[in-house]
């Protein structure tokens, strides 16, 4: 079992009063869990109380943002939901041959057991000049979210790809179903891969947010060693 100060040592990006930015490593939840891979609990535990504004799945690694003030979460929060946040993702997509940019505009669903789809058939998906879409006409019944990804090829080869995300909405699993379902899943993803042998190809990389004290922040988190490990080899 890991102490709060071991893992926010050297992975704090920035600590304030307000505000705490930690780069998660891959495999710890940022809240929910009911054992010591729960950052929030975890924080707790050491007398440290934390409002995630925020959250990034458990096998994603990357920036999360938390309020160490309750004055100060729901300004951050609404800045997700206003979408005025800016998030770019590294990812590392299974495959080659995606175009240098790309637009994913695929509707989600929850299907059973609570699994996040592509509210159509996957045979009604079309790519047409770098966009994947739908017709109206395809969409299945029920609650629908329209979710829209976007995305740049930084690098290719050994059938893997390394991309920069964007995911213009930010719905859970979007960047992982998105990419899966246009036939180009992430590597090591639990959601599409049983049992995977590596952890998962998706690390936030990029944070843009203003802070309750309105200054910029513009953040950002290397990759470590074991997502670097993923992606295709350079030359």
């Amino acid at each position: 079992m890991s102490t709060w100060d071991e893992v926010r040592a050297g992975r704090e990006l920035l600590r304030d009063e307000d505000l705490l930015v930690l780069d998660k490593p891959a495999g710890w939840s940022v809240m929910g869990e009911r054992h010591d891979t729960d950052l929030v609990r975890l924080a707790r535990d050491a007398g440290e109380t934390l409002w995630p504004a925020h959250r990034i799945d458990k096998v994603t690694s990357g920036i999360v943002l938390f309020a160490r003030r309750l004055e100060a979460h729901g300004d951050l929060t609404r800045q997700f939901a206003d979408r005025s946040v800016a998030k770019t993702y590294l990812a590392v997509a299974t495959g080659t041959g995606l175009p240098e940019r790309g637009t994913i505009e695929l509707p989600l669903s929850v299907g059973r057991k609570n699994r996040v789809r592509i509210a159509a058939p996957r045979e009604a998906i079309t790519c047409t000049d770098g966009v994947w879409s739908v017709p109206d006409d395809a969409v299945l019944a029920g609650e629908v979210y329209p979710s829209t990804t976007t995305f740049e090829v930084l690098r290719a080869g050994d059938d893997r790809t390394l991309l920069a995300v964007t995911p213009t909405t930010g719905r859970r699993h979007q960047i992982r179903v998105h990419l899966a379902w246009i036939g180009h899943a992430l590597v090591g993803d639990p959601l599409f891969t049983k049992n995977p042998a590596t952890r998962t190809g998706l690390h936030a990389w990029r944070l843009g947010f203003t802070g309750p004290d309105g200054v910029r922040h513009d953040l950002e988190a290397p990759p470590r060693e074991d997502f670097d490990a993923l992606g295709p080899a350079t030359s």
